[in-house]
């Protein structure tokens, strides 16, 4: 693979899976350019290249802003949130200081009260409410493998908690929990790939060229320079070997989530009776598809890194062993 190519890949992976769609937009810009190598290897460069200006953007307080309304909407039902789902859809598309009062000017907090009082009054949240409901809370607390589930759980079963905060965890907690450790896993692991990307090409730009000075040199002079170049090389598999385990490990993780929200859709669609699990099913839903494609986005890449792998195993061959 030339740095084009690994390029082309690395971008590729952010058009499809970045959390920020200023990234997704400009990855897709460079890939369909006339020359997308050369157009994603200036976007992955560092300072100052499209990845990093997409990024900064992305940010940007109103781009946060609207963020944040996109995550509402996917998260509060209509149904069951019916003040927070019309004020987002209603401010993501106003001025942008009408979306910082709502964001951060106390709006949302609002909406979210009015709602609140809203499934309080129509009472069926509430009165559908059974121990086993508070029990399988507790256990989401402190088993589920999402870190910000298991903090919205724990908050609605803390000491002191009413039969509000629980409906309120059903209604829209979960979900938003949920929308947060996705979005969490897939920033951590395009973060941490951006540095091994950074690494490994530099790695393989040294040993192509120490392997071309080795091919070019006779003698001792050239014994010493074909150490160099499988030396070169071993360096190029040592760099990719702890990014493929790492996304091993997230892969793993992924398809972990995806069981676990497949489990919870099930046990919602057969609890569908129950208002409170029925809030359940289309966040449930949404979910395992997203923890799918995250294990699609870690499986891709388990098999990028064990192909660089490869590579560097060949590149040692061919010194060792010349045609």
């Amino acid at each position: 693979m030339t740095p084009g190519e690994i390029a082309r890949w690395e971008v590729l992976t952010y058009a499809r899976y970045s959390v920020h769609s200023t990234v997704k937009t400009d990855a897709w810009a460079a890939l369909l350019s006339a020359d997308p190598e050369a157009a994603s290897i200036e976007f992955l460069r560092s300072p100052g290249g499209g990845l990093e200006y997409a990024t900064q953007r992305a940010l940007n307080r109103d781009e946060g802003n609207k963020r944040f309304l996109r995550r509402l909407l996917e998260t509060h039902l209509r149904a069951y949130s019916p003040e927070v789902y019309e004020a987002a859809n209603l401010y993501l598309t106003s001025s942008a200081s009408k979306r910082e009062q709502f964001c951060h000017g106390g709006g949302y907090e609002a909406a979210k009260g009015r709602d609140q009082r809203f499934r309080a009054e129509l009472g069926e949240q509430k009165r559908a409410l059974v121990e086993e409901d508070r029990r399988y809370v507790r256990t989401l607390a402190e088993r589920d493998p999402g870190a910000q589930v298991r903090f919205a759980a724990a908050y609605a079963v803390r000491e002191g908690s009413t039969d509000d905060d629980l409906t309120d965890f059903f209604a829209w907690g979960w979900a938003q929990g949920a929308r947060l450790d996705v979005e969490g896993f897939r920033e951590e692991m395009l973060r941490e790939n951006r540095q091994w990307q950074l690494t490994i090409a530099q790695l393989i730009v040294d040993a192509e060229a120490a392997e071309k000075a080795a091919r070019e040199i006779e003698g001792e002079a050239g014994k010493e320079a074909r150490d160099q170049a499988v030396a070169a090389w071993r360096k190029v598999g040592t760099g990719a070997s702890p990014a493929r385990s790492k996304w091993e490990e997230a892969r793993d993780f992924a398809q972990q989530q995806a069981e676990t929200w497949h489990a919870i859709l099930l046990a919602a669609q057969q609890a569908a009776q129950n208002p409170n699990w029925k809030a359940v099913i289309d966040p449930a839903r949404t979910t395992e598809g997203d923890w799918t494609d995250n294990r699609s986005l870690s499986g891709e890449n388990v098999a990028y890194w064990e192909s660089l792998l490869q590579k560097a195993l060949d590149g040692e061959q061919r010194i060792k062993n010349p045609s």
